[in-house]
């Protein structure tokens, strides 16, 4: 996490709180997190081989909060520990929901991109009582929607999900690099803002992302939404490559998420998949209303 540490505390600084230290009596093979600010605590979680970073600009423009950053383990340079085998991503999220219990957080925010909207999720639905509300960015309950369209179930994408993975896992380091140049390059518009998570991907362990990729894949949450009982707000964009409307767009949305009663479905325009990077302001804005309500 050392790196990480370097990377945040400057930004930490400008803002006048302190850099982000490790959470006091909590161990974990499968998470780490660190702990920065004061007041309402919110905990964010980064997607597929993401790193704590991608929050700097929020948690910088938005004080007043004590910030838990969860790291996944085996993800932007750090050890695989108990992510080298099984599951990862269900066993995150139950790592999650220890450390808010075990740290006495009460009702919590839980903000999640990506893969980490899925975390958020599962500790929602299966782990009743450890958070006040959820904001999932850019992630639905069912991944294999996306590959295989929307009478996709589990069983039917399984092959296609055991291939792509496979290949995942034994790319060698310079196709791996290249793989996550031009995957980003999809995934973040603002052109600037690539080299860090790039760094992140290429320093991630290979067969802890082929891993926690299936599962994300092979995962449908749609049958749990209707346990989620906290406030839910849900940030999503029109990816550049699907070829359909922004009203489709929104339709697609709305039956993923129907489980969920009152859930704020918002469509942010101008933005790739990480929406806190390409439209950081407007990210700001959709969390401090979140938060505040």
């Amino acid at each position: 996490m050392r790196h990480l540490f370097a990377a945040l505390a400057p930004v930490a600084m400008m803002a006048g709180i302190a850099a982000p230290a490790a959470a006091a009596d909590f161990a974990s093979d499968r998470i780490s997190v660190t702990v920065s600010g004061s007041g309402p605590d919110v905990i964010l979680v980064p997607g597929l081989t993401s790193s704590p970073r991608i929050w700097a600009d929020l948690t910088a423009a938005l004080p007043g909060y004590r910030y838990h950053f969860v790291q996944v383990r085996g993800f932007a340079g750090t050890p695989a520990g108990g992510n080298q085998s099984g599951e990862v991503v269900a066993r995150v999220a139950d790592e999650v929901a220890r450390y808010a219990a075990e740290q006495k957080l009460t009702a919590p925010a839980l903000i999640g991109h990506s893969m980490g909207g899925t975390i958020g999720m599962m500790v929602a639905s299966r782990h009743s009582g450890r958070i006040g509300r959820l904001m999932v960015v850019d992630m639905v309950p069912f991944m294999g929607t996306f590959i295989g369209g929307p009478t996709a179930t589990v069983e039917s994408i399984r092959p296609m999900a055991q291939q792509i993975t496979a290949q995942m896992a034994k790319a060698p380091p310079e196709q791996r690099r290249q793989n996550a140049v031009m995957t980003l390059a999809t995934m973040i518009k603002t052109e600037a803002a690539r080299p860090g998570p790039i760094e992140d991907s290429e320093k991630s362990d290979p067969a802890v992302v082929a891993s926690a990729y299936a599962e994300l894949m092979l995962t449908d949450l749609r049958p749990e939404l209707a346990r989620i009982a906290v406030p839910t707000t849900v940030l999503y964009v029109k990816p550049p490559q699907l070829p359909i409307t922004d009203a489709q767009m929104n339709a697609f949305y709305q039956t993923q998420f129907a489980g969920i009663a009152g859930v704020k479905l918002v469509q942010v325009p101008d933005s790739y998949h990480f929406i806190m990077l390409d439209q950081p302001q407007r990210f700001r804005e959709d969390v401090k209303a979140f938060l505040a309500n």
